[in-house]
């Protein structure tokens, strides 16, 4: 089995994370923004941020398109770009400074500022509906990169935003969303390095978690400690909503109730993710309540890890990523033929199709019925390309999971009776352990790069396990210091 790096990696990596860039640039915005005005053509191009929330306590994220476009994170902001005989003229038009509602909400931008802190010349959000009523009198094509639908049963913000724009013009509008997506599937270096400090960031809240686990904790206490640990070194937020899973409820794959008591003899699964200034790491770990695998948790996890490592060896610079699925697949199909939890690594059952109807599936997806992998960047499922190109950043995160009620719930068909008489002593020998082992790349031009640098072998992570709980490691003040090309922009405008 290929091993990436020994633990000690991560301090190296830490070292090295204190030169990375980790800020994306006006001219690399802007640059994004001309190569999609080339793709969309001619006419007016608006690019829709999100609304401000209902209440102005609740925390507000800018969506994903309008950030990768734009960097720019305040509400009800719309980009205009304007292009004709081949010339663009862009315009962010934002809320107007407002000593009485900065008074709530903090303080903005404005449009008088827009040039230096966004690359955009600004006007007030409140000329936008002027603006555009000149714009499409003139007869321009109207674009947009928005959550526009305007067949949907409920519209959405954008889209009765948009509507409103255009009034009652018979319009078409071309919708350039899905092209800002594939623009995305290939990350800058900016937006790497911003990746690596938020896998570091994960990475240390598990060290915390595997040092602090012990019977007897609530699931609640470690999702605490782990978010702790994301906001002491500047994370936004998690990224998606922690997972906490021991016992039975390690084989939910998305369970996220985090508050049942640990057991000794559970496995716990814990899959977080820190998101640091907006680009999100997922990372997870399968770990013994007790500090020791026993011999069936053993088994199991060796299987998931080694069609993790499989995975990761056909990982190449332009290799398929189907190539991966295919192999990870065979691995954990003759792992779990191997321990009896299926009849054959080939075999199948009587399952059900959606239409209702019996159909054939293979065994091992009684157990494992998820992908093995999905892009990071800015959204923690984000788009990432068929081929496996230097730049692009994913998951691998095979995993198995004995559900408990996993033999009442499947179709009961005499074939499935037989299926379940030969396997049912494994299965009862593996009931309730839930194994998902969840990492973060990069594929370089030299090859894959592993940066979510937490103990997966099984005697590293026993290892730590067994290191005394003193509490939340040390303060690592250089983390904290790659917070400051980021300070809130408030700061400077008081």
């Amino acid at each position: 089995m290929k091993r990436l790096c020994p633990t000690i990696c991560l301090l190296i990596l830490l070292a090295a994370h204190s030169t990375l860039q980790a800020q994306v640039s006006h001219e690399e915005y802007e640059e994004r923004r001309a190569t999609l005005v080339e793709q969309a053509g001619e006419g007016v191009l608006l690019l829709m941020g999100s609304a401000a929330p209902p209440q102005d306590y609740i925390h507000f994220f800018q969506n994903s398109p309008f950030l990768y476009l734009t960097g720019f994170r305040e509400p009800d902001a719309v980009v205009v770009i304007v292009t004709q005989a081949g010339e663009s003229e862009e315009t962010i038009f934002v809320n107007p400074r407002d000593p009485a509602t900065e008074t709530w909400e903090g303080y903005r931008v404005g449009p008088e500022r827009t040039l230096d802190r966004v690359g955009i010349p600004g006007r007030s959000v409140e000329e936008l509906p002027a603006v555009m009523d000149s714009l499409l009198s003139v007869g321009h094509a109207l674009g947009v990169v928005g959550d526009v639908e305007r067949e949907a049963e409920i519209l959405s913000h954008d889209t009765q935003r948009l509507l409103r724009l255009i009034g009652d013009r018979d319009i078409e509008i071309a919708k350039h969303t899905g092209t800002v997506a594939r623009m995305r599937e290939v990350k800058s270096e900016a937006e790497l390095d911003l990746l690596r400090r938020s896998a570091e960031i994960t990475s240390r809240a598990h060290h915390d978690l595997m040092r602090k686990m012990e019977p007897g904790l609530n699931e609640f206490e470690l999702q605490a400690l782990a978010e702790f640990t994301f906001r002491r070194y500047g994370a936004d937020r998690p990224a998606f909503a922690s997972i906490v899973g021991s016992g039975p409820n390690s084989t939910v794959l998305h369970y996220n109730e985090n508050d049942r008591f640990i057991e000794d003899g559970d496995i716990v699964k814990i899959d977080i993710g820190a998101s640091y200034q907006g680009y999100a790491a997922d990372v997870t770990r399968s770990i013994p309540a007790n500090g020791v695998f026993s011999e069936a948790q053993r088994e199991i996890y060796q299987i998931v890890r080694e069609a993790q490592a499989a995975a990761e060896e056909v990982a190449e610079p332009g290799s398929p990523r189907e190539r991966m699925f295919q192999v990870a697949n065979r691995t954990l199909a003759q792992g779990l033929a191997g321990v009896g939890l299926i009849e054959a690594p080939g075999a199948t059952f009587d399952c059900e199709a959606p239409s209702g109807a019996l159909s054939e599936c293979p065994q091992w997806f009684l157990y494992y019925m998820h992908g093995l992998s999905h892009g990071i960047g800015l959204d923690v499922h984000d788009p990432w390309p068929e081929t496996l190109e230097p730049g692009s950043a994913f998951t691998i995160e095979p995993g198995i999971y004995v559900r408990p009620n996993l033999l009442d719930i499947i179709p009961d068909t005499p074939r499935n009776e037989a299926m379940i008489d030969a396997i049912r002593p494994a299965f009862e020998r593996f009931r309730e352990i839930g194994v998902r082992i969840e990492d973060d790349y990069i594929m370089t031009e030299e090859g894959l790069e592993w940066i979510s640098r937490v103990p997966r072998e099984i005697d590293e992570v026993e290892a730590l396990m067994a290191e005394e709980w003193d509490g939340p490691e040390p303060r690592m003040a250089e983390m904290v210091e790659w917070y400051r090309k980021f300070r809130p922009l408030a700061n400077e405008l008081r």
